[in-house]
């Protein structure tokens, strides 16, 4: 637990690391998805630029993010996860000037850099909450509590632009007001005390982990990355489905209600089934290539059922809803999995592989899913339907090989 924990009961595991950790989560959605969930509105019926410009902005922030990801980790073990975290995090209101120009290369640019600061601080604040739990049974409780704290910001988030989209407030005062809750996030990230540089000793633990364990873990982490990679490939920007509510509905505020929508069942799932999701690692595996990847791609087939037979607005909830639920698991079973199956020296740089793997996928996704919505907004959840199908498969057949290696009961 965190230097100032107070330990009670079955709340044990909720420190004031844990707590300032999280709401400083909920700070930050609350800011920038608000610009997220706006942003295509803005960019593409606003600005009227075509549906390919978005999906290239959202892979230039996702594909430059994964280097950002991957060598924030690293930097982070030399400065400190703490310094680093509350360095980018300060960046992050960059996207909050984006709709200032009315200009789509002043915004993609804009919020890419907002983004990339975002994806610079990520694996560095995964560390910090990791380093405030010390049992691994809480591990998903805590990841989960993160999540669901993390989408309830993004929940006010639609809240806050669906009451700026019903009054006709302008994008440009939108966004530039996210500018508060995000330096709001800042400061209370920087009451978390753990994230500092980590001692020799706690370093050499690493040298008593046993070769074979070390092999069977690493196995399962590539496992992982892989699947998260390619489940980034169908984890397109959720801008995509909020603008297919909007057209097909002539609706800003339907797309925006779809995007409350998708957070609100992300949340849920975070805070109420963390405990049911981890009871050992390899219900962990399961439970994320099944309730995590493969209902992904069964919320991509419900839009594509609504868009081919009209079913109505509530179909797109529905779908909106299976892909926050989706969205839930996965957020809260793939870190907790990268905590425990990392070497303890090494759990950072799985923590920065996890959030590259998944920017990697998301910068092909986006690319794609801009290309093929040219073509019909069908072919591109098509697409993402199958490539959450081929995630899934990966990891129940990873946890296939995990079990038998290591006998821990299902």
């Amino acid at each position: 637990m965190g230097p100032d924990s107070k330990t009670t009961g079955v709340d044990s595991w909720r420190t004031r690391d844990v707590w300032s950790i999280s709401l400083s989560a909920f700070f930050a959605d609350l800011g920038y998805q608000s610009v997220l969930a706006a942003f295509p509105i803005f960019l593409v019926i606003d600005l009227h630029r075509p549906v390919w410009e978005y999906g290239l902005a959202m892979a230039l922030s996702y594909g430059g993010g994964a280097m950002f990801s991957f060598f924030g980790a690293r930097i982070g073990d030399k400065t400190g996860h703490r310094r680093l975290a509350l360095i980018g995090n300060s960046l992050i209101p960059l996207l909050s000037v984006s709709a200032l120009i009315a200009n789509s290369v002043w915004a993609i640019g804009l919020l890419t850099a907002g983004w990339w600061a975002r994806n610079m601080r990520s694996p560095s604040r995964r560390v910090m909450l990791n380093q405030a739990v010390t049992d691994d049974r809480f591990r998903p409780r805590v990841f989960g509590f993160l999540h669901a704290l993390d989408v309830g910001g993004a929940a006010a988030a639609a809240l806050l632009v669906l009451i700026a989209i019903q009054n006709r407030v302008s994008f440009r005062w939108l966004f530039l007001l996210t500018a508060i809750p995000l330096l709001v996030s800042t400061a209370m990230l920087s009451r978390a005390t753990t994230g500092r540089l980590v001692s020799e000793t706690h370093q050499a633990r690493d040298g008593k982990i046993p070769a074979e364990e070390k092999s069977r873990h690493s196995t399962g982490a590539r496992a992982i990355f892989l699947a998260t990679a390619l489940y980034g490939f169908t984890f397109y920007s959720i801008g995509f489905p909020i603008l297919t509510v909007a057209q097909k509905t002539h609706s800003n505020s339907y797309g925006i209600a779809a995007f409350l929508v998708f957070q609100g069942f992300s949340a849920i799932t975070g805070f109420f089934l963390a405990k049911r999701l981890g009871k050992s690692l390899i219900r962990r595996f399961i439970n994320l290539g099944v309730l995590g990847y493969l209902v992904s791609g069964l919320g991509a087939l419900t839009i594509i059922g609504d868009i081919r037979y009209q079913m109505g607005i509530f179909a797109y909830l529905v779908g909106m809803g299976i892909l926050g639920f989706a969205l839930g698991v996965i957020e809260t079973l793939e870190p907790s999995l990268i905590a425990v199956i990392s070497e303890s020296r090494s759990v950072s740089s799985g923590f920065g592989m996890l959030s590259a793997s998944r920017s990697v996928g998301l910068f092909i996704g986006n690319l794609v899913m801009g290309l093929l919505y040219q073509l019909g907004p069908s072919w591109s959840y098509g697409y993402a339907a199958f490539m959450a199908v081929v995630a899934a498969a990966i990891m129940l057949f990873a946890s296939s090989t995990f079990h038998r290696s290591i006998g821990d009961p299902a």
